[in-house]
């Protein structure tokens, strides 16, 4: 699966992270079944998340592979664990649908848990990022999935650039979108442009956020959180005035509108 110097960087990462798991799981080694895997590292890793306070599980997927999942049997994941195992790592389309039944796992597990599950759904940073595989259509067998309509699935940073796309997503009844790091990325009057048709469209299903970070030595965590709360709240500001001049929503509904995206949405989804 690392075809590329990005994905070099990210697999030691998510390795030392899998391995910290296991310690925390108290698992010495690879479990020799993928039920031992699901039992003893997954599920319990997940549950301590949910004890531990956390509102969601974040997938860093965008960056390592795409976003179409299919949806193996048991049997076809079971196979190929036991193979990987025996053999070592399986060939990359053996691999991909043994990553899609534990992602469908991990979901279906923290609907269970009341868990959001949170996708980076955004042009990514590296050279190598496959925008297209970034298209949050792609995610439309997995949103449908009945097994899956009691996990809330949060699609991060709107979708950029398939951000109709991502409006037309919000229907499904366990989407949502927020507009964090399109507040760092684009000029306020920009983002309006999608953040009104959002508005105009499912209201309740759009978050507020900042994805603030320290970037670097000349922009810290101080900084990135002041310019996106700037920018974010511009871009809301301009999306409900241009609202109101067009006589759709009125002064009431705007000052309502707002303090759903700022606070209300995020207080219902996340039950704060």
């Amino acid at each position: 699966m690392m075809k590329d110097p990005d994905k070099k960087e990210f697999f030691p990462l998510e390795e030392k992270l899998l391995k910290r798991y296991y310690a925390e799981s108290g698992v010495a080694s690879k479990p020799a079944t993928l039920d031992d895997y699901l039992a003893k590292v997954v599920r319990p890793t997940l549950e301590r998340h949910k004890q531990a306070g956390a509102i969601a599980e974040k997938f860093e997927m965008a960056y390592l592979r795409s976003f179409d999942v299919s949806d193996p049997s048991r049997d076809d994941a079971d196979r190929i664990y036991t193979k990987w195992i025996a053999h070592g790592t399986p060939p990359d389309a053996d691999y991909k649908m043994l990553q899609d039944f534990i992602f469908r796992y991990i979901a279906m597990e923290c609907g269970r848990l009341g868990l959001a599950v949170h996708l980076h759904t955004f042009g990514g940073d590296g050279s190598y990022f496959r925008i297209a595989g970034v298209n949050p259509l792609l995610l439309e067998p997995v949103l449908n999935d009945p097994r899956l309509r009691k996990t809330n699935f949060v699609l991060i940073h709107g979708g950029w650039p398939y951000v109709r796309e991502m409006g037309a997503l919000l229907l499904k009844p366990n989407v949502y979108t927020d507009i964090s790091s399109q507040s760092l990325e684009f000029t306020p009057r920009t983002i309006a442009q999608w953040l009104r048709e959002w508005l105009e469209y499912q209201p309740d299903k759009v978050l507020y956020g900042t994805d603030a970070y320290p970037y670097a030595a000349t922009m810290g965590w101080e900084e990135s959180a002041w310019l996106a709360n700037r920018n974010a709240r511009a871009a809301l500001g301009i999306a409900l005035t241009g609202m109101l001049r067009d006589r759709e929503i009125t002064q009431e509904r705007a000052r309502e509108l707002a303090t759903m995206v700022l606070r209300d949405n995020a207080k219902s989804l996340y039950h704060f």
